[in-house]
């Protein structure tokens, strides 16, 4: 056991190192300047499940909600990791090897369909939207609903306590946010929101 714990902690501490170093070389594009705690992972997964598979996740970063899907029991080649990152991509794929690395920008989804015909049964999202355009936001929510099928969720989460995808962008796209959960254990805390299609809440 306690080899283990020694293992986790210098797994840990290389994940926050390598991810510092992103954020130096793109903080808009990593947002963070640590990578997301166990219990946001836990959060942001929670209600995922081998009924949800196929799944799709956005910038995953190193891969602490990428280890909550699996273990949430979402088979590895049910998954699919899109990451824009070289290096957070070549970790992942060293980690979670049955698992897809689409090295791509999360706006192009809609030209990805990693899964073919077959639509995602949920989307997780790591990405800073916050940082980001409120075009760009509506590029990848869009295209995001776009691979996922009828009742597919779009799982989120902020730093702020506001859901970062905006209410004018929620009601173009027809669809309602609903905050799931508050992680104060996160650094720093974090707010969990569910995406869905408002014609399917009726």
């Amino acid at each position: 056991m306690l080899k283990l714990s020694r293992k986790r902690e210098v797994s840990r501490s290389s994940n926050a190192l390598l991810f510092c170093r992103e954020w130096l070389n793109a903080p808009l594009l990593v947002g963070a300047v640590a990578p997301s705690s166990l219990a946001l992972g836990t959060a942001i997964t929670k209600g995922i499940d081998v009924a949800s598979a196929p799944v799709i996740e956005l910038g995953p970063g190193t891969g602490v909600f990428t280890s909550a899907l699996l273990a949430s029991g979402i088979p590895q080649d049910r998954l699919a990791l899109v990451e824009t990152s070289e290096k957070f991509s070549s970790i992942l794929a060293a980690r979670y090897p049955g698992v897809a690395i689409i090295r791509s920008d999360a706006d192009r989804l809609r030209h990805i369909t990693p899964f073919g015909g077959n639509g995602a049964g949920a989307i997780v999202c790591g990405l800073p939207l916050m940082s980001m355009t409120r075009a760009k936001v509506m590029r990848i929510v869009s295209n995001g609903f776009s691979a996922l099928r009828p009742g597919g969720v779009f799982r989120l989460f902020s730093y702020m306590p506001v859901c970062p995808v905006s209410g004018n962008t929620l009601d173009r796209l027809g669809l309602a946010a609903n905050k799931e959960a508050f992680v104060p254990a996160n650094v720093p805390p974090a707010c969990v929101y569910t995406l869905q299609r408002k014609d399917e809440l009726l």
